[in-house]
């Protein structure tokens, strides 16, 4: 890849589908439409163009204004992959396919889009640090609200058998694909909510917002086992009160602030 290319912009003020035609005749490279411009980009000169599309201008006898400039070529998947960091959560190293893994940590590799399930997220982070504490081999485990599968994968190379759901049949795919990326197998997976479960859970992970884990609540506690261990997460602190009054017949075992967002941990279990 050349290290700069040049930007030819053409803005006539009439015969605009013309102009289009005689551009797109005389060249194979990029060709951008936007509010009126016709933009070509080219690793060559092109000064040539320029010469063609002002004769064509003085034939159609009509104004056309006419920018080219030599601009930096930027490597956007380098600049990317430069911008997403891994990050450390426990025993866990969180990182994207193109770094290495740390021998020391157990690998989790998500190629992320957004912040939200790849580690980096307060809640996501807090939900792994539960997950490594309270999650044992063999444990049977409902992942609700997947999304990335971040979670129900950091589930699984502690040794659990998981299961997953999403009302989002896209993020159950993207789920699949990071099961598979990292080596790791999930036992069952349905397009839906923990309404849909038929069997009890020794762990339930929710980390959706306050308003559905709310209005969810008496599926997930149906979800869990006598002493099963039940962890809601993407709640906002204003909204830690709301959450803990609807799952108030569960013992609260731990609540774990970030800045605003707080994980909280309950057991199936009255005891004191």
């Amino acid at each position: 890849m050349s290290k700069q290319y040049f930007e030819l912009a053409i803005k006539p003020q009439n015969h605009y589908e013309l102009f289009l035609d005689l551009v797109e005749s005389l060249t194979s490279d990029a060709i951008e439409e936007n509010d009126g411009f016709i933009i070509i980009r080219s690793e060559d000169n092109l000064d040539d163009f320029v010469d063609a599309i002002n004769k064509f201008s003085e034939a159609l006898q009509t104004q056309c204004d006419i920018s080219c400039e030599k601009k930096d070529n930027i490597d956007w998947i380098k600049k990317y992959q430069d911008s997403i960091k891994s990050v450390e959560v426990g025993n866990f190293y969180i990182r994207p396919s193109w770094e290495d893994k740390k021998d020391s940590k157990i690998d989790i590799i998500i190629d992320p889009a957004l912040a939200f399930g790849s580690g980096h997220h307060e809640t996501t982070s807090s939900c792994i640090e539960v997950i490594d504490e309270f999650v044992k081999n063999n444990d049977t485990l409902l992942d609700v609200g997947t999304g990335s599968g971040i979670l129900a994968i950091a589930s699984a190379k502690k040794g659990a058998i998981v299961d997953i759901c999403d009302t989002d049949e896209i993020c159950i795919d993207s789920t699949k694909s990071n099961f598979e990326l990292n080596q790791e197998k999930f036992n069952q997976f349905w397009v839906g909510s923990a309404s849909k479960a038929t069997k009890k859970y020794d762990v339930v992970v929710a980390n959706i917002i306050a308003d559905i884990l709310v209005m969810i609540a008496n599926d997930l506690k149906n979800c869990l086992k006598d002493q099963g261990i039940l962890i809601l997460s993407g709640i906002l602190d204003k909204h830690k009160d709301k959450v803990l009054k609807k799952f108030n017949d569960l013992k609260d075992i731990k609540i774990i602030h970030k800045n605003e967002w707080i994980t909280i941990v309950l057991k199936n279990s009255k005891e004191s």
